[in-house]
């Protein structure tokens, strides 16, 4: 017995020596293949050419077509809107427009307009160019990308489009966004603060009270207010009229139905940036090289090895521009483009879907950047389903999901927590917390204590791996938090408009694309509905509001409160089901939900993550930003044509 204990622990040692030795010698080897500061050191190359990897080529230079790069990259070089965003801030900053100012209720826009800017085929850029051009969105209707980003502006949808949605994004998993509006900060500027350009041209403010047609003194906060000389505002209402309109060459006004302060960052989304004539130019399958710009850069040549822009003679700001030619050199996959950017035949890449296994091998590099996308992955209630009106239950299910592990578990750190809606501000002081003692409380408040009588959550999905697995991984913590059981409904894609529209689920998975900063249109795209607004009063008078069968009532009435706090409901208002129709005002309408504070209040949805996008960028490349936007501007870029890779000790 002796020997066998002897032999035990000779035998330990010997393991535990050999693991010592493993580890020491393994340490040695990850000090020797440290990784290098950079993925690819090659030599720039000797022109001011900037070569761009960022996807296949483009199938279109139509700006109402421009949905995701590379259209979106190539829009933004060659055309030019009413407004820019700073890729480094986001803020909103002058292009066409010098200055902007709104009325006090922020539904009436004025831009005044430089009188210097010029088509490439010389003509001037004017406030009519920018009405047709927004007509033609009107009337290409559901065509143009992210068609929801304009149903803010009066009369922009049309009856027989007036449904149109904001397309849901099924592919964005891995990717290769009492409380007070006072509680939230201001992330984004009212007005464009930055016009050192207008006062450089003009020597002032071109908005001012002085202006008889536009203008009035606002004694009390000392600042300008349009006074529009249009209608009143019942014309302004009328689905008849559209919201844009020319002043005169150089002053455009734009009708908004509801109020948004950030729409000047609306405005310089590509979609709305406009073009020379009736866009016949984009018509057929094949790329136009001859179609006339007003932006930094022009089409110089369409080819099998890419797109060539030239600096544009005409663009108002051209001797800031540094770049004197950008080449799109499309590749047909990410392995593809790396290989490229290995040899030093690209600059830059972006857009690139890399595998997992990449992704790791890239992170150490100080020349690969992986950034938060402007893109949201959410759970929308289904309001019109008890319990789910009442926001005490769907504030419970929001806070007693563990973010941090669906990010990292699930998706292999492929994506970010989403502790909010929109992803631009991640040092914001409003964020979902999560927090199971309080989500216990809120259930026991609505009548559910440790979750008894809670019906089966009845959560639909797409057929997707990546999906079926945050699903379950939510369903087990609502399980292990909240005593709630969840059945999860798998479907294709094409099923679930047909489902969604039937009404019959608690919960759906979405995927929304946010091209923009204005948090309004952000808020409006998320949370909008695919149906016409419900007409509230009839449908509960038809008694036709739906009830999970599997719904135990309460005998305390108090408890069977329906919460009506959604885009589809009154907001903020709570009503007992016994004086249900008492309690709903005579002349109901729709409330949307236009800021992020009042959704992490009401929590209509349930905000999950948000994907990542990633680039690579060489050390001699200035100026490339990349943004939550996935909006890098060629404006500011600049090529050290003299820096060197570093030489290693072989080479010295």
């Amino acid at each position: 017995m002796n020997k066998l204990n002897r032999k035990i622990k000779v035998g330990g040692i010997f393991i535990f020596l050999f693991f010592c030795f493993s580890f020491i010698t393994s340490c040695g080897e990850l000090e020797k293949t440290e990784p290098q500061p950079f993925y690819a050191e090659t030599t720039p190359p000797p022109k001011k050419e900037f070569r761009w990897s960022n996807g296949k080529m483009p199938k279109s230079f139509d700006p109402a077509l421009a949905s995701a790069p590379p259209e979106t990259d190539v829009v933004r070089a060659v055309y030019e809107g009413l407004t820019d965003t700073n890729p480094k801030t986001l803020k909103t900053i002058s292009a066409i427009a010098i200055d902007w100012a709104s009325t006090d209720d922020n539904k009436i826009w004025t831009f005044k307009l430089r009188r210097d800017a010029e088509w490439s085929n010389g003509e001037r850029v004017t406030a009519n160019d920018f009405v047709r051009s927004w007509l033609r969105l009107k009337e290409m209707g559901e065509k143009v990308a992210h068609y929801k980003l304009l149903s803010n502006i009066v009369g922009m949808q049309s009856a027989e489009n007036k449904t149109a949605t904001f397309k849901d994004a099924e592919n964005l998993d891995l990717f290769p966004k009492n409380t007070s509006n006072q509680d939230f900060p201001e992330v984004f500027q009212k007005h464009n603060t930055n016009s050192n350009t207008a006062q450089k041209q003009t020597g002032k403010s071109n908005i001012s009270s002085k202006q008889p047609e536009t203008g009035k003194k606002d004694n009390t906060e000392g600042k300008t207010v349009i006074e529009p000389k249009i209608a009143g505002k019942k014309e302004i209402e009328n689905e008849s009229k559209f919201g844009v309109e020319a002043i005169d060459d150089y002053t455009l006004r734009v009708s908004l139905v509801e109020p948004d302060k950030y729409f000047p960052a609306l405005a310089a989304n590509p979609i709305l940036r406009p073009i020379f004539g009736d866009g016949k130019e984009f018509e057929g399958d094949k790329l136009n090289a001859d179609i006339v710009t007003n932006g930094a850069f022009r089409i110089f040549s369409i080819g099998q090895d890419g797109l060539t822009l030239d600096r544009a003679e005409n663009y108002w700001n051209k001797d800031e521009i540094e770049l004197e030619r950008v080449r799109f050199v499309p590749t047909e996959n990410a392995e593809k483009a790396l290989e490229a950017y290995r040899a030093g035949d690209v600059d830059v890449v972006t857009n690139a879907n890399f595998e997992p296994l990449a992704l790791k091998l890239l992170t150490p590099f100080s020349d690969f950047e992986r950034t938060t996308h402007s893109a949201l992955n959410f759970y929308e209630f289904n309001q019109l389903n008890i319990p789910f009106q009442d926001r005490r239950v769907r504030e419970a299910l929001a806070i007693s999901i563990e973010r941090e592990r669906l990010t990292e578990n699930d998706m292999d750190g492929a994506s970010r927590p989403a502790f909010g809606f929109l992803p631009f501000d991640e040092n914001a002081k409003l964020k979902i917390t999560q927090d199971n003692e309080k989500g216990k409380n809120l259930l026991t408040e609505a009548g559910f204590p440790n979750g008894e009588n809670f019906p089966t959550v009845r959560l639909l999905i797409n057929r997707n791996n990546v999906q079926q697995r945050i699903a379950r991984s939510v369903a087990k913590m609502w399980k292990e938090n909240l005593n709630i059981e969840t059945e999860i409904t798998v479907k294709e894609s094409s099923e679930l408009d047909a489902l969604k529209n039937s009404g019959d689920f608690d919960l759906i998975r979405r995927g929304v694309v946010l091209p923009t900063t204005d948090e309004t249109a952000n808020m409006l795209a998320i949370l909008s509905s695919n149906e016409k607004p419900i007409d509230t009063k009839s449908e509960f008078e038809k008694g036709s509001v739906k009830e999970n069968p599997k719904i135990e009532k309460s005998k305390d009435e108090n408890n069977s409160l329906l919460q009506v706090s959604s885009n589809l409901l009154v907001k903020d208002k709570t009503i007992n089901n016994k004086n249900l129709m008492s309690e709903i005002p005579e002349n109901f309408e729709e409330n949307p939900i236009l800021t992020e504070a009042e959704a992490l209040y009401e929590f209509p949805a349930i905000p999950l993550y948000f994907p990542t996008s990633y680039s690579l960028v060489k050390p001699y490349i200035l100026g490339f930003e990349t943004n939550n936007l996935d909006a890098p501007s060629l404006k500011n870029v600049r090529i050290d044509n003299n820096w060197q890779p570093k030489k290693t000790n072989n080479e010295s």
